[in-house]
């Protein structure tokens, strides 16, 4: 975070002079006025290494487990009533993690500078989500910290889980793929090769299988170095335009309609969408910032933008249900529990409910997906045996046979 030199007058009218951080200039003569500092000089600081700062190759990324440790240990201490600052300090010194140790640090900078709790977190938005930070400004704006630190716990496991879930889902039809352009590759580009000059000797018409492995294995061999240039120029912009917001959208919207995994992805979005609107609303937060907040969070674009447009239809005075049965992603069932979540003035608990009601459908998804996808996969299997079998050893049994037929002639 900047730092910033200033000079003022306190409020006994004496001099004073001193450091303090913030975001911008703005935030900082905020805070020194919170302070009781006349501020008549204030110029940002040239950028230096802190002494908590380390060498960029140190730090390392902080993954979700740790991120969970981490406000789990939160959740104790200010439940202990230990004052927050203190709390971050001792955190900031025990953590084994570089990057949580220079968070922490600044954070606890900021707050001791006269800055608030959110705004501190706010700083760093790569590691704590827009939900994660709205929790906390209603934890501190309530004086409930402890309550809001226990709803964030329960949202990063329920992350967590989904990710594992997810993962689980994806790793062994990613194993047989990778297995199954592997040995693609390396029968093209050295088994290949050393059976050509056996079929040229051959002195007879190879079939057609065979001189389709050999044109594909001289071509992939001559322009090898274009091949891979091609594929990861391909990569590349692939990856480039799915970082701009229309690319996101598409590409987010095409993972929804993926045979086997697209009903799986979608289910995942809409349980998260309903468990972090449900967690929002009965925290308090208004229905119009919820939807606002969530679209953000559910990891999904396409998903993100149809709750974006929901909460437009809410801004125009559209129930909650009709919008969300025109945004075309919620089932019937779901859009009946929703129903009547608004007529009783539930509809926390019944997005509760709705969030359950996709967690068992992906349960039993996750449970047949093995069945689904093991045939596939073994189908295509069977045509990359197949392909092989007729392209390389096909001439060698015609050889063989023609070899048997004139040793009996």
């Amino acid at each position: 975070m900047p730092g910033y030199d200033y000079r003022g007058r306190d409020g006994r009218g004496q001099a004073v002079t001193g450091q303090v951080q913030a975001a911008d200039q703005q935030s900082a003569a905020t805070q020194l006025q919170r302070q009781g500092i006349l501020v008549l000089g204030l110029n940002a600081r040239p950028a230096s290494r802190d002494r908590e700062a380390m060498p960029l190759w140190h730090s390392r990324r902080i993954r979700l487990a740790e991120k969970i440790i981490f406000t789990r240990q939160l959740l104790a201490l200010t439940r202990a009533g230990v004052p927050i600052i203190r709390a971050l300090n001792g955190l900031a010194e025990s953590s084994p993690n570089v990057e949580i140790k220079r968070i922490v640090a600044d954070i606890s900078r900021t707050l001791t500078s006269g800055g608030d709790l959110t705004s501190a977190f706010r700083q760093h938005p790569k590691v704590f989500s827009p939900i994660y930070i709205n929790m906390l400004h209603i934890g501190e704006t309530t004086g409930r910290m402890p309550e809001a630190f226990k709803a964030l716990v329960g949202h990063l496991e329920m992350e967590q889980e989904t990710s594992k879930r997810l993962q689980s889902a994806l790793r062994y039809p990613m194993l047989v793929l990778m297995s199954m352009v592997s040995a693609i590759s390396i029968v093209t580009l050295y088994v290949i090769p050393n059976f050509i000059p056996v079929f040229e000797n051959m002195g007879s018409e190879l079939p057609l299988a065979t001189r389709v492995l050999i044109a594909s294995s001289e071509f992939a061999t001559n322009y090898s170095s274009m091949i891979a240039l091609s594929v990861i120029s391909l990569v590349v912009a692939a990856w480039q335009y799915q970082q701009t917001p229309d690319g996101g959208v598409y590409w987010d919207a095409l993972k929804l309609r993926l045979p086997i995994f697209g009903s799986l992805f979608r289910r995942m979005a809409l349980a998260r969408f309903a468990r972090s609107l449900a967690m929002m609303m009965s925290a308090g937060v208004p229905i119009l910032r919820c939807l606002a907040i969530v679209s953000d969070s559910v990891g999904n674009r396409h998903v993100g933008r149809a709750i974006r447009l929901m909460q437009t239809g809410v801004e125009r005075g559209d129930q909650l249900t009709r919008t969300a049965a025109s945004s075309g992603l919620f089932t019937p069932l779901v859009l009946q529990m929703m129903a009547v979540g608004e007529e009783t003035g539930s509809i926390d608990q019944l997005m509760n409910d709705v969030a359950d009601f996709y967690e068992e459908e992906i349960d039993y998804e996750l449970k047949q997906l093995a069945d689904a996808v093991e045939p596939l996969m073994l189908v295509l299997m069977g045509i990359l045996v197949l392909i092989l079998a007729l392209g390389v050893f096909l001439p060698i049994w015609e050889l063989g046979a023609a070899a048997r037929g004139a040793a009996a002639g």
